[in-house]
């Protein structure tokens, strides 16, 4: 576990414990604020390896030959998997099952359209 993921797990366990000493009408707020240290943990990271790239380090080549950008890969599932358990936990409390589905056919979606746009992007342009 690197320093960035353990950062990542402390503010997620402050979160929750907020969330239980605050009780649930704070949550948005509490999510919201999470959603926002993420955020700015993705694009930390982001523009770590952009610049590593640039630097021609070779640390930010860690994917396989032809296997498209593994960080970006890894890093927006973990991403997707933190956040779709407080946007669980809100759609279910808030609109029960019908609430889960959407919240879940979404998070779907999003990684279904990240997925194609990696995969349209490695794909060799044809003259």
């Amino acid at each position: 576990m690197d320093a960035h993921t353990r950062e990542l797990k402390k503010e997620f366990d402050a979160t929750m414990d907020a969330r239980r000493e605050l009780g649930p009408e704070y949550e948005a707020a509490l999510v919201d604020s999470f959603v926002e240290k993420v955020d700015t943990q993705v694009r930390r990271r982001l523009a770590e390896e952009r610049l590593s790239a640039a630097r021609g380090d070779g640390r930010a080549a860690s994917a396989a030959p032809g296997d498209g950008n593994f960080g970006e890969r890894f890093g927006f599932a973990v991403i997707t998997l933190v956040l779709a358990i407080p946007l669980s936990a809100i759609a279910a409390t808030q609109a029960r099952l019908p609430g889960l589905i959407v919240t879940w056919v979404g998070i779907v979606g999003v990684n279904f359209i990240h997925a194609a746009r990696l995969r349209r992007g490695r794909q060799a342009p044809r003259d």
